[in-house]
């Protein structure tokens, strides 16, 4: 795995970008999206993402001892997800509870938005 730090991603430019079953994204909207697609593909992010996106809120606490990895692992995991754009983090204590940010999901769920694309024999 790459020792890189991965850019925070702006929602506001993720927001620009229609459906893409409406219109193809060019280069530039891409490469805005992408770190948060990639962060979702790995297997151990989605479900700490889905266990943090199941309540208001989760402490690290409760999500390390989910998971047969090391803590410093699953830091790094929700690292990823915090610059992706996708959770907000808050140290309280010695502990740090994380909550989904709901607009980067709705503006994924526009971006995959199918239900505007033309249908087969409409004209284009």
């Amino acid at each position: 795995m790459s020792k890189q730090e991965l850019p925070v991603v702006d929602l506001n430019a993720v927001a620009c970008c229609s459906p893409i079953a409406v219109r193809p994204m060019d280069a530039d909207q891409a490469a805005v999206v992408a770190p948060m697609f990639k962060a979702l593909g790995d297997p151990v992010r989605l479900r700490l993402m889905s266990m943090i996106a199941s309540v208001p809120e989760m402490c690290v606490c409760d999500l390390t001892p989910a998971f047969d990895l090391s803590a410093p692992t699953i830091s790094h995991h929700l690292k990823v997800l915090r610059e992706a754009g996708l959770v907000d983090s808050e140290r309280r204590g010695t502990w740090v509870w994380y909550r989904v940010k709901p607009e980067a999901f709705r503006q994924l769920g526009a971006l995959l938005d199918v239900s505007a694309a033309p249908t087969a024999g409409s004209a284009a």
